[in-house]
C-alpha cells in the first residue's frame, strides 16, 4: 500500500459567500440538519483539541450535546486531561468531519464551565448506566485491569438500584464561545472553499474567503 497514492477527489458541491446564513450558528444549523438528512455515524461527534499551560496538545473525539447563540456544549470528566488542560488553558478548538459530504467544520474560541444547574438538568437526561459510568470511570487515570472498572461499575450498580443517580462534583459541561467559524467544502484538484466568520472589534460577524 502506497500512502502518496491515497487520495479522493471531491466534487460533491461548492461553497460560495451567497449560500452563507448571516450568522455561523444559523449556518451550522443548516449543515448539521443536512449531515442528519444524510445519515452521516453520530454527526454530533467532534475532534476536541486542548493544549496544557506549556502549549503541549492533544486531541480527542466528544459529543456536541448542545448549541446556541452563547456557543457549543458538550460534558466530561473535570480531572480528565481534557479537563485539566482546560482549566490550565482554557482556549479549544472543535472540529466536525463530515467526509462523505466532503464537509468540515472547525470551531476555535474560549472555553468555560456551564452552570451546575445545566449540568444537572443534562446529566438527569442520560440513561441510568452512563450515569453510573461517570461515577466508576476515574477518566485518564490507569487502572489495573478492565475487571476493575467492571467491579467498580457493578457495585454502583447495587447501590443505586432504583434509587436516582446525584450528579458527581467532578462531572459536568463546558461551553465553547467562538472567535472564528470555518466552513470547508472539498473542491476538484484541491481549490477547496473555506469561508471563516470571524468576530470583529464590535462583536459582529465578519465572512472571509481563506485560500485553500
Amino acid at each position: 500500500m502506497s500512502l502518496a497514492n491515497l487520495r479522493q477527489e471531491y466534487s460533491l458541491a461548492g461553497l460560495h459567500e451567497a449560500d452563507l446564513a448571516e450568522d455561523p450558528f444559523r449556518q451550522f444549523d443548516k449543515w448539521f440538519g443536512e449531515a442528519q438528512a444524510a445519515q452521516i455515524l453520530e454527526p454530533n461527534a467532534m475532534t476536541l483539541a486542548t493544549a496544557s499551560r506549556t502549549g503541549r496538545p492533544s486531541a480527542r473525539i466528544v459529543l456536541l450535546k448542545n448549541v446556541d447563540a452563547r456557543g457549543f456544549v458538550f460534558y466530561t470528566n473535570f480531572e480528565s486531561q481534557k479537563g485539566r488542560e482546560l482549566a490550565e488553558n482554557p482556549q479549544a478548538t472543535l472540529l466536525f468531519a463530515w467526509l462523505p459530504m466532503e464537509r468540515q467544520i472547525i470551531i476555535s474560541g474560549a472555553v468555560a464551565p456551564v452552570s451546575r444547574e445545566e449540568a444537572l438538568a443534562y446529566f438527569q437526561s442520560r440513561p441510568h448506566a452512563s450515569q453510573l459510568g461517570a461515577w466508576a470511570s476515574h477518566q485518564s487515570s490507569p487502572i489495573p485491569s478492565r475487571e476493575t472498572l467492571e467491579e467498580r461499575f457493578r457495585a454502583l450498580e447495587a447501590q443505586y438500584a432504583g434509587r436516582p443517580v446525584p450528579l458527581p462534583p467532578y462531572w459536568g459541561g463546558y461551553r465553547l464561545t467562538p472567535e472564528t467559524v470555518e466552513f470547508w467544502q472539498g473542491r476538484p484538484s484541491r481549490l477547496h472553499d473555506r469561508l471563516r466568520y470571524r468576530r470583529a472589534e464590535n462583536r459582529a460577524w465578519l465572512v472571509e474567503r481563506l485560500s485553500p
